[in-house]
């Protein structure tokens, strides 16, 4: 007997798929909150470290926006996708912070440990910038612009791009076809919840 796939659940399986599609992104972040508290960032990295990391992201958003498109709960997987780049992103912007500080003591107003860092990253990140801390030398505000740069297009470029790849992927598993234009205009059963919406 094939094993049933996600589309074929009875009711009360869907009940215990959204607990574990709604725990593995909590369990991924508090998976890279430790990498980041372990990971040996007083050694130095560099440029191009940095560099292959926002690859790494980049790559792994790609592949995330294709998986949301095919996935059966398209929607269940764009918010699982967006709550594990976005901890990655801040993790990786993060270690890079604490390990320009501990080359340079006063590339920041002051120099930063792990969770300074974090901190400033989110600050950064939510545009908040209280001002306690600020990025002084040259590279430090790049690095910072970097990140403002890059946060923009993750909040706004990004998330658009899931909303869109959710679309597609409610109207795939429905067996409508994925350009706009052709597919019906009436109440759509969305899968992750069975409740008709509008498109």
């Amino acid at each position: 007997m094939p094993p049933m796939s996600v589309l074929e659940m009875p009711t009360g399986g869907w009940r215990q798929l959204r607990p574990w599609t709604l725990l593995r992104p909590v369990l991924t972040g508090a998976a890279l909150l430790t990498i980041y508290y372990l990971l040996p960032l007083d050694r130095g990295g560099n440029v191009a470290g940095f560099l292959v990391g926002l690859t790494a992201l980049t790559v792994l958003v790609i592949w995330q926006v294709r998986a949301v498109t095919t996935a059966p709960s398209p929607r269940l997987r764009a918010v699982e996708s967006l709550t594990t780049s976005i901890p990655l992103y801040i993790v990786l912007f993060a270690g890079s912070y604490v390990t320009m500080s501990g080359r340079d003591a006063d590339a920041f107003s002051e120099p930063l440990d792990r969770t300074d860092a974090l901190y400033f990253t989110v600050a950064t990140l939510a545009t908040v910038g209280f001002g306690d801390i600020a990025a002084v030398s040259e590279a430090a505000r790049i690095a910072v612009i970097v990140q403002m740069v890059t946060g923009v297009v993750l909040l706004g470029v990004v998330v658009k791009v899931f909303l869109g790849a959710v679309q597609i992927g409610l109207r795939r598993a429905q067996g409508a076809p994925a350009a706009g234009g052709d597919a019906p205009a009436g109440p759509v059963a969305d899968r992750d919840d069975g409740a008709p919406s509008r498109e």
